[in-house]
Parts: C-alpha cells; structure tokens; sequence
C-alpha cells in the first residue's frame, strides 16, 4: 500500500497520537551491545549509533542522555517522498517555541519534542489538522 502523497490531505488527516512514557536519544560505539528490544529507532553515524529507547529502558541499561522527550505519531500513513509535510507541522511547533526531532519511518512520521511540550504539540497538531 502506497503512501499519500497530497499535502492538503495528509494534514488532514494527521491523527497525531502521544505515546505513553518518556523517550531519550542516547549514543554508543558499536562496541557496546544493546537489547534489541529495547530499541524503538536506530540510526548510524561515523560518531557512533544513535538509539531511542524508553527514559527507563535507558537508565536500566547505564545509558547516558541529554534530552527527555514525548513521541508523537503521526498515524497518517504518509509516503516517503511526500513534499511539504514536515515543514507545515514544524512551522506550526516553530511558532509556538517547540523543538521537533523528527523519524519518518516507511508507514509514518514520528515527532519527539520536549516532554513536557508533548501535549501541548499534539493539541497544535490537531488544530493544524482541523483547520485545513
């Protein structure tokens, strides 16, 4: 099943969906070993890989982090060359001095922000959505 494409109907559809918990990016050196299902999202940089993973998976594991985070999905199942979307909804979160990170994954968009943002963003995001 393909992804949608057209702008106006994946605002309006946004369906933005807060998780439950907190979520933090941590980094390791390939070195280290992870329990894969711990993980929620990796991604691999000269640096080190970068995980997400649950605030308590991370501090079970001895995880170092910086930033603690809401999840936000997106459950509009929008395309991988979708134009436009992740500009509107960080416009919308810029304007109201919240930062996004942002995952797209094949059949979603996945946002963290600030936990204590978390419902806050999903509230704009929804507004986003009705207004269109």
């Amino acid at each position: 099943m393909s992804g949608e494409n057209n702008l106006e109907h994946l605002l309006k559809n946004l369906k933005p969906v807060l998780h439950p918990g907190k979520y933090v990016f941590t980094s390791q050196s390939s070195d280290k070993s992870v329990p894969i299902e711990s993980v929620i999202g990796t991604f691999t940089e000269k640096e080190g890989t970068t995980l997400i993973l649950s605030l308590e998976n991370a501090v079970k594991l001895g995880m170092n982090y910086e930033f603690v985070a809401a999840w936000i999905t997106l459950e509009v199942h929008s395309s991988l060359e979708a134009i436009g979307l992740t500009a509107v909804f960080s416009n919308a979160l810029t304007s109201h001095q919240i930062s996004c990170n942002v995952i797209a994954g094949f059949y979603h968009d996945h946002l963290f922000v600030d936990y204590t943002d978390g419902p806050k963003a999903v509230k704009i995001l929804k507004e986003l959505s009705k207004n269109r």
